[in-house]
């Protein structure tokens, strides 16, 4: 599988298994939201208590919301760009696309050639991506600071071409129906998120936490993180401004992400590193939540 290079690790690099958990989002209309993220994206409602929700593929949680009718949207602050949700192949991607399409729901269909993906928001504008990978296509790397794609074929693209819908829905069989939910290999594949200045995002999550930095893009105004040599975990842009502030108190959108880490002794690693940096955490049932310099909300937590 072709891999994007890794430009910079630390003496410490976060353990390779390491990826997104679940994504919480601050809402205003719980029943509206569960039933958008149920009838369109194809979740399932795992869990309700009071005025929270968590919906996923299986038993893990892709997404967690709780309700604050009174909270408000912000523009120009810190906060999710997106969230990508990874489906397990293109089949199962086309099935949800086509299924936007018989909707009439409003998405952007793009080929990122090593990855095929769509993008919409969610009914309250939380910007979320859909994506099968597709590194059989070609690969994408960070030189030099510009960011470059090329094709399997050695040619180049700017990586954000229209996706091939007639191809993509070719994985499709006669009889496949469209409101299947999500198979249970689905799952979280990365969240990009404003921040207020990219080098000090880059610091924390690639010189705190221990993301390998796959390269920042200056011109583009982005980062990229990950684990493991995958193309990207974390992505990190100023597209709101550079200096952008966290949203107020009362702020609907990202409540945190999560960080998951495959067993308590790689969790134990991260949360020294912070420690010993005066970072403030808060231990919670679910684990240890922290927020990045941009005030985006981080939760570190252990599989089993």
């Amino acid at each position: 599988m072709n891999q994007p290079q890794v430009q910079g690790k630390t003496e410490f690099s976060i353990h390779p298994r390491t990826r997104i958990g679940h994504v919480a989002l601050k809402v205003k209309d719980l029943d509206a939201q569960i039933r958008f993220y149920q009838q369109v994206i194809g979740l399932g409602l795992n869990w309700r208590e009071g005025n929270r929700a968590g919906l996923g593929a299986g038993e893990a949680d892709i997404v967690q919301l709780t309700e604050h009718p009174e909270f408000m949207r912000y523009r120009g602050v810190t906060g999710l760009y997106h969230f990508a949700i990874l489906f397990p192949n293109q089949r199962e991607l086309a099935r949800v696309v086509r299924r936007l399409f018989a909707m009439r729901y409003r998405n952007f269909p793009t080929d990122h050639i090593m990855t095929k993906t769509t993008y919409l928001d969610d009914p309250e504008g939380n910007g979320i991506e859909l994506y099968a990978e597709s590194p059989e296509d070609g690969t994408w790397s960070l030189a030099n600071g510009e960011y470059v794609t090329r094709r399997a074929d050695g040619s180049l693209s700017d990586g954000r071409e229209p996706l091939d819908l007639e191809a993509l829905f070719g994985h499709l069989m006669e009889d496949d129906k469209l409101d299947v939910p999500a198979p249970a290999e689905t799952r979280v594949g990365h969240v990009h998120l404003h921040v207020r200045d990219v080098d000090e995002a880059v610091a924390f999550y690639h010189g705190v936490i221990g993301f390998d930095l796959m390269g920042v893009a200056k011109p583009m105004q982005m980062g990229f993180v990950s684990a493991g040599g995958y193309h990207h975990h974390i992505g990190l842009n100023t597209w709101q401004g550079e200096g952008a502030p966290p949203p107020p108190e009362g702020a609907l959108g990202l409540r945190h992400f999560e960080v998951l880490l495959p067993d308590a002794e790689a969790l134990k690693a991260v949360e020294e590193r912070v420690g010993a940096k005066g970072i403030s955490i808060e231990k919670t049932e679910e684990g240890i939540l922290m927020h990045d310099p941009s005030q985006n909300g981080v939760l570190l937590s252990a599989g089993s």
